[in-house]
């Protein structure tokens, strides 16, 4: 009797871990902001536009045909992680202007036109930065804090499930600090004259970070919802900065 509960304990314990740990995938999975299909496309990209675009390689650019045929299959069928939902819509702008370039590549190829190539390429690079563009933060520091909001706000918020929040409360108001010192140099680069705004948005969000944090250690679960839309708001501001 007892080995046989021994078991069922054993095989009750292994089920669990295996759902949990397929939980955990999943949620890896919807707070990523990687999107496969662009990123295998870099590996097209990068001697396209620093090996064969700058010595004028037309051979070496109609090369590529297939394998950008191959990579916009992909991109057409990919679907955005959750994390990216808010940014759906200008996905789907971008790719209908990717796909362009890819037919006015394929055209040029075809018909052989050397300067037609180079145009080519050119305009498939830059519709592929407008691509990172429309899903990619610029600043690592917001990918992090941009994780750990959507749990809040998509799954805790759901759930009301307060403690969660409260869990990871400390880890949020660290990530919000890191956004402030964001690296100057890189910013500027960037964001031009729009830098001053990302330090002053990044500044409101750190201190409604920590307003909610505060908010989480008490009772009413109002003022924690309203300090948590606050932050949600502030941050759709900021990423604002970067359009």
């Amino acid at each position: 009797m007892k080995k046989l509960l021994l078991i069922l304990a054993v095989l009750l314990s292994a089920s669990t871990f295996s759902t949990v740990n397929a939980q955990t995938k999943e949620q890896d999975a919807e707070i990523t902001s990687d999107v496969p299909a662009l990123k295998s496309f870099h590996r097209i990209i990068f001697p396209m536009w620093h090996k064969a675009y700058p010595a004028k390689d037309v051979e070496m650019l109609k090369g590529f045909v297939p394998q950008i045929k191959a990579n916009m299959e992909k991109i057409n069928a990919t679907k955005l992680p959750g994390i990216l939902r808010e940014k759906e819509a200008k996905w789907n702008s971008e790719l209908v202007k990717f796909n362009a370039t890819a037919a006015d590549y394929y055209k040029a190829c075809e018909e052989n036109n050397s300067e037609a190539i180079l145009k080519a390429a050119e305009d498939f690079h830059r519709a592929y930065e407008a691509m990172n563009r429309a899903v990619k933060p610029f600043v690592k520091e917001m990918d992090e804090y941009h994780q750990t909001l959507y749990v809040i706000y998509h799954k805790y918020l759901t759930d009301k499930d307060y403690a969660s929040m409260l869990a990871v409360s400390e880890k949020f108001v660290a990530q919000a600090d890191a956004m402030t010192k964001a690296q100057k140099d890189r910013l500027e680069k960037r964001l031009k004259d729009k830098a001053p705004k990302y330090y002053d948005l990044s500044q409101q969000l750190k201190e409604a970070t920590e307003k909610f944090a505060t908010e989480l250690k008490g009772d009413n679960a109002k003022n924690k919802e309203a300090a948590l839309e606050k932050v949600h708001n502030i941050y759709k501001k900021l990423e604002v900065v970067f359009e």
